[in-house]
């Protein structure tokens, strides 16, 4: 029987020795892979062998580790916001609820500590406790009314106390805001109360700041004017007084009749004539007799 020159014998040893090239490969691949790690931008990472927290902390970009050893845990070092609601209680023991918005990042070179000592949870473990205790501590120093005209200042001391109190694991507080700060709906109305008393005193007081000034006024024009009426009467006299009448007549002379019929009448214009013609004596050089009153007769002498 001829044998066929086409079919390859392959020995058991060479299939075992091709299999196992590829398992070598493929272990060899995978430690390979296992031996890198990157760290991500806003990173950075904690070295852990066996478990064990190396203080050894890693930057961004790429690292080599001990393959299936070595684990790199990734801390975010960016800035992150913590929101905590907190009700406490102002020196005059009134009921004060707010909400508080922290800005904060864990410092790089702090990382291995507060991962090995906190863990990964850090901002319900230290952030949030932390923020309450603060704002109770400082509200309980001011009143009410303080806690809302000095809003600023109160939210700066209470941003220092945070810091004291968590500067010592490695997280840095940026910015410290007081969204909302509210109190119970018995002293808002109490405060608006006393706001609208407040603003009516002040509206009373500046009428009454009207009135006086207007009084004032009137006092100062009054006095003016009785000092005008005193100059003019001191500069008055009989000939001012003639020469302003003179000014003002007309020409006529009225009629005086007395009530009683049996009384004279004067026509002062006929008087005022007879002057007249007394002036003017040295050229027609006529006299003019002296006015008489007419002369009354009783009725018994008309009757004789």
């Amino acid at each position: 029987m001829a044998k066929d020159n086409n079919v390859v014998n392959v020995g058991g040893g060479t299939v075992r020795k091709i299999v196992t090239a590829v398992v070598i490969l493929f272990i060899a691949l995978i430690v390979v892979m296992n031996s890198f790690t990157t760290v991500k931008a806003g990173h950075s990472g904690v070295v852990t062998t066996f478990g064990k927290v190396s203080e050894t902390v890693l930057a961004e970009g790429l690292h080599f580790k001990i393959p299936f050893i070595q684990d790199i845990i990734l801390i975010d070092n960016r800035v992150k916001k913590a929101e905590a609601n907190c009700t406490a209680a102002s020196k005059d023991l009134q009921t004060v609820s707010s909400t508080i918005a922290v800005n904060y990042k864990v410092l790089n070179g702090y990382s291995a500590r507060v991962y090995k000592d906190i863990g990964m949870d850090y901002e319900a473990v230290i952030i949030t406790p932390s923020i309450q205790e603060c704002v109770k501590a400082v509200t309980a120093k001011f009143t009410a009314e303080e806690l809302i005209t000095n809003r600023q200042s109160i939210g700066d001391q209470m941003m220092e106390l945070l810091k004291d109190k968590i500067s010592t694991y490695g997280i840095e507080i940026q910015i410290f805001n007081i969204t909302a700060f509210d109190f119970t709906d018995e002293y808002n109305a109490a405060i608006e109360a006393k706001q609208t008393a407040q603003q009516n005193a002040l509206k009373a007081e500046q009428d009454l700041q009207r009135i006086k000034v207007e009084a004032e006024q009137k006092i100062a024009q009054a006095q003016a004017e009785a000092e005008a009426y005193r100059l003019k009467s001191e500069q008055i006299t009989p000939e001012i007084l003639i020469s302003n009448y003179i000014e003002k007549w007309d020409g006529k002379l009225p009629t005086v009749v007395s009530g009683d019929s049996g009384t004279m009448m004067i026509d002062l214009s006929k008087l005022l004539e007879s002057i007249g013609n007394t002036k003017s004596g040295s050229t027609s050089n006529t006299s003019v007799p002296a006015y008489q009153p007419p002369t009354t007769t009783d009725a018994a002498d008309t009757e004789e």
